[in-house]
């Protein structure tokens, strides 16, 4: 259970909470202020032209609004929207069924858009440039392309592993948005604009506590937010920074936003292998945890919460990483010179 609420990926019982809270428009949405100026500009200039807007990349870790710009994008543009996913996608004769029944002026988002089959990857470039796709007929010798044209539409992408997207559909994107993490000024407005849209009362001083834990992550947030208005309607008190504190120590969330995973992948190297560095197959065998895990999940918090460093060697825990746990880190051996 905690080691799930801490996971930024969307689980099934965020969907229908996150639908209710989703900003209409680029104006509602918190954070992101320069990637909000950059496509509130794509769109004017589009809307002047009487044009489709380009096609736009959305690249960042999960959990922080791709989705969400992508359905804002097709609202402020009074566009249609068709959402899919690149797992979705695994033939090219997929991509070219949504492809032929979009409407002109569509907004196409594709999720996770790294993960879609190389020959669907390749049809995208012709349909992106010049908006038609060469349906292949027949097979071997006898086989013909016939050329599909399309309506003129936009594609969204969203990605969190831009890296793994070929050059060539890299570049066919007229804007590529890189979001990142929230500082907890900006998770505290999300949150404080959630919690009056569920009808919640909350302290300023429970929103810092629960902004300051959220892993700069504001799926995060909304969840924490969620868990902490249970505890309050269960235990029948106000939802302040002592049921705050309460709910979340419930879920092993400590004051820094780290669960237990983390904490027992931190103390691993702490305390198993001396502050490290340690090696992540052995690190992973040490916590009963899958490596990919760690590597994906764990580590990239603790190394941006500056927790933990990544060595040529291995994972070493750094001077604040073991005051977190209390203890003091050990001092340098002294270096032997020898006297020539």
């Amino acid at each position: 259970m905690s080691d799930e609420i801490l996971q930024p990926e969307a689980a099934a019982d965020d969907l229908a909470f996150e639908g209710a809270l989703r900003p209409g428009s680029l104006a509602e949405f918190v954070g992101q202020q320069k990637v909000r100026r950059q496509l509130q500009l794509l769109l004017d200039a589009a809307q002047l032209q009487n044009r489709a807007p380009d096609h736009i990349l959305l690249a960042g870790p999960p959990g922080l609004g791709k989705t969400t710009l992508a359905m804002i994008v097709a609202h402020e543009g009074e566009r249609p929207l068709r959402m899919t996913s690149g797992p979705a996608i695994q033939h090219a004769g997929d991509l070219a069924a949504v492809l032929s029944s979009l409407v002109p002026g569509e907004v196409l988002f594709i999720d996770e858009i790294h993960r879609m089959a190389r020959s669907a990857e390749e049809m995208l470039y012709l349909a992106m440039e010049d908006f038609r796709v060469d349906i292949m007929v027949g097979k071997g010798a006898g086989a013909t392309s016939i050329p599909l044209e399309l309506a003129p539409f936009t594609l969204v992408g969203a990605t969190t592993r831009a890296g793994l997207l070929p050059n060539p559909l890299r570049d066919r994107f007229g804007f590529t948005a890189h979001l990142e993490f929230y500082e907890t000024d900006e998770l505290h407005q999300v949150i404080e604009r959630a919690s009056r849209l569920i009808g919640l009362e909350i302290d300023t001083d429970a929103l810092r506590e629960i902004a300051g834990r959220s892993r700069g992550t504001p799926r995060i947030a909304n969840r924490l937010l969620r868990r902490v208005r249970d505890y309050a309607l269960v235990h029948g008190g106000a939802a302040d920074h002592a049921a705050v504190s309460a709910a979340l120590e419930l879920y092993d969330v400590d004051e820094h936003g780290l669960d237990r995973l983390d904490r027992a992948v931190l103390s691993a190297i702490v305390e198993r292998f001396d502050g490290g560095p340690v090696g992540l197959s052995t690190l992973a065998v040490t916590v009963g945890e899958e490596a990919e895990t760690i590597e994906s999940v764990v580590e990239p918090f603790l190394v941006r919460s500056g927790l933990v460093t990544r060595t040529p060697r291995g994972r070493v825990a750094t001077a604040q990483g073991w005051r977190h746990l209390g203890r003091r880190e050990p001092a340098p051996e002294p270096r032997l010179i020898d006297d020539l």
